[in-house]
């Protein structure tokens, strides 16, 4: 992934072309899918593949329209004036500037902000770096990942991520029993 790209937040995903007049569906990665209505400009970004890097430089562009419904977002991108054009943006990764990111209340991150933190248990040894969040609808699980010891799968809820400290980029985790993978 070129630096241009690790600057940026990914927002979305393009699924496939919608209509004639160049709209798209636009699957959220997003907790606030009505933040699309505000955004004026995004950058569209090949998906990257399996050794991280994309294919291709970002292209800025103009969102033109955009209706958020509940299964997921139809939006027009200016770059995309037909159904053609709009079906070439299908698989792209709709991404904004991070000043454009939504304001977390204290104590909350982003995903991005947190991959690569070095986890330690509570008497401070360490356990890993956290490498993927999981996604489940009562909470997200953090995977730390520990050479040789296999992941740890710890619940994102304060009784076992007892802190986290941004500015050293380490979380501290109250393990038990079962959380080794």
């Amino acid at each position: 992934m070129n630096n241009a790209v690790r600057d940026l937040i990914a927002v979305g995903v393009i699924v496939k072309a919608f209509g004639i007049k160049g709209e798209v569906i636009v699957h959220p990665l997003t907790d606030t899918p009505g933040r699309f209505r505000s955004l004026q400009n995004v950058f569209l970004v090949p998906e990257p593949v399996a050794n991280g890097t994309a294919d291709g430089a970002p292209v800025s562009t103009q969102i033109a329209d955009v209706q958020v419904e509940p299964r997921g977002i139809r939006a027009r991108f200016a770059c995309a004036p037909d159904r053609n054009a709009a079906e070439r943006l299908a698989g792209l990764i709709v991404m904004i500037p991070q000043e454009d990111a939504v304001q977390l209340p204290e104590g909350t991150f982003f995903v991005h902000q947190v991959i690569g933190f070095h986890a330690v248990d509570e008497q401070g040894s360490p356990l890993g770096t956290l490498k993927d969040v999981l996604r489940f609808p009562a909470h997200d699980v953090y995977v730390i990942s520990a050479p040789g010891e296999g992941d740890l799968l710890v619940p994102a809820v304060r009784e076992f991520v007892r802190s986290i400290d941004a500015a050293t980029r380490t979380m501290t985790i109250r393990v038990i029993e079962g959380m080794r993978a």
